[in-house]
């Protein structure tokens, strides 16, 4: 099958120009500038007039809670939610039932997506206290990193040995993305709270408990072994001004150590928990304004090197009480794209710039083959968006399972109007096909 997108703005590598785009099955064929189109027979054209084209975002942070928790979300229904945003590949956190903490768990999570996942997948392998010397079992082509609980988190997987980090660092052949939160100053804050509050405090004591000092603290380590041990280290949702201070910016060369912000703490603040409670309940939990802008202003400066969605369904239920009930995590993959092109509209950031973020440098930093960009050759994971076409996020739009967005109500000017994965069409427009398939990535 060929495809034509023709008449288009493509947005790729720095530029943004007027041209057309050929694809030959699941890859890129010919990129031509201005007016001219490639001859021969198209068995699809698309007519991108008054479009965007950018390469399908590789989201590097999702949780798709397939195997085990599958009444709030699974592999299909999310990764529907992702061919509706735009995003054509994710990497899959190990925090599932059972952890992804062994080889066999990690190939039962390959063969899942293979049967199940409308865009291209891959899963990170979880670090664990006993763990480290699989790591030379695994295939480093078919994985993206080694994620690694530094703090408190969901699915027990926190490792707090010393001697276990250090090995984690010193030997992992893959990149380090790390969530970063010292649990030790969150249980004594937690005690705090419930005496001074009760036994659940509220939801708006959140960023109180999984404070400033906690973020900071346990990322101030994680990169002291990072440069220790010259370890590749990619921080997970980093929440604070603070921390911020502690990368470098991503200029000509990628630097080792890396940040990751998510679209949750580019858009809200601690106000918000006020008009939306526990929906917006995440760890690290959502802060200040003033950190929020900080973030903002790193989205440009280069010490935010990828933005992700920490993607995590729960079910609305779930979702209820305050800072012990009231479980951890939002949906987010259906609206990154859009989100970030709303920060456009704002003038925090140019079109150019959205794509390193969600495009260009997770392909770079996780060293992604054949996919993040718009060359000849590589895979036809494509996706336009057309600009000043306002639409409202309602509860029927929702792809993912769990059924609801703490983006309910949020009006955006920018749609997504079609996604390629592959050069297949897998959303067109408000119809999709449920028999696209992804494809495992491979890595370099």
């Amino acid at each position: 099958m060929r495809l034509l997108v023709k008449h288009a703005t493509i947005v790729n590598e720095g530029r943004a120009f007027e041209g057309s785009i050929a694809v030959d099955g699941d890859c890129i064929e010919d990129i031509l500038q201005g007016d001219d189109t490639p001859r021969g027979h198209f068995d699809t054209v698309v007519d991108a007039t008054g479009c965007f084209v950018l390469p399908g975002v590789i989201d590097d942070h999702v949780h798709f809670r397939e195997p085990g928790m599958t009444a709030k979300a699974d592999i299909e229904s999310e990764s529907r939610a992702a061919a509706y945003g735009g995003v054509t590949s994710f990497f899959d956190m190990p925090n599932t039932v059972p952890q992804t903490t062994s080889l066999e768990a990690l190939d039962e999570k390959f063969a899942l997506a293979a049967r199940e996942s409308h865009v291209n997948y891959s899963f990170f392998f979880g670090a664990t206290n006993t763990n480290a010397d699989l790591f030379t079992q695994l295939d480093v082509h078919r994985i993206p990193g080694i994620k690694l609980f530094m703090g408190s988190s969901t699915g027990n997987m926190l490792v707090d040995r010393a001697e276990a980090l250090e090995k984690i660092f010193s030997t992992a052949p893959v990149p380090v993305m790390a969530h970063c939160e010292d649990t030790g100053i969150i249980n004594d804050n937690m005690r705090k709270a419930k005496a001074e509050y009760g036994d659940d405090p509220a939801v708006e004591h959140h960023p109180e408990i999984r404070s400033e000092e906690a973020c900071c603290r346990s990322t101030e380590l994680a990169v002291r072994l990072a440069r220790r041990h010259d370890a590749r280290l990619h921080v997970a949702h980093v929440t604070t001004a603070r921390e911020l201070s502690l990368f470098g910016p991503w200029t000509d060369a990628m630097p080792k150590i890396t940040a990751e912000a998510v679209i949750a703490h580019l858009l809200f603040t601690d106000e918000d928990y006020i008009r939306l409670g526990a929906r917006i309940k995440c760890n690290p939990a959502v802060k200040s304004e003033a950190d929020r802008e900080a973030l903002r202003r790193a989205l440009t400066d280069g010490r935010i090197a990828v933005v992700g969605t920490d993607h995590a369904p729960h079910l609305l239920a779930e979702k209820q009480g305050g800072c012990c009930r009231a479980a951890s995590g939002m949906p987010m993959v259906q609206f990154s794209l859009v989100a970030m092109l709303g920060l456009v509209d704002d003038g925090l950031l140019t079109i150019e710039r959205v794509v390193e973020l969600m495009c260009h440098q997770p392909a770079m930093l996780f060293d992604v083959n054949w996919r993040g960009f718009i060359r000849k050759g590589y895979k036809a994971d494509l996706v336009i968006v057309r600009p000043n076409d306002p639409w409202t996020v309602t509860a029927d739009c929702i792809q993912s399972k769990c059924g609801w967005s703490p983006l309910e109500g949020r009006t955006f000017n920018w749609r997504v109007v079609h996604t390629f994965c592959n050069g297949r069409h897998v959303f067109d427009n408000g119809r999709f096909d449920a028999s696209c398939r992804g494809e495992e990535i491979r890595f370099r």
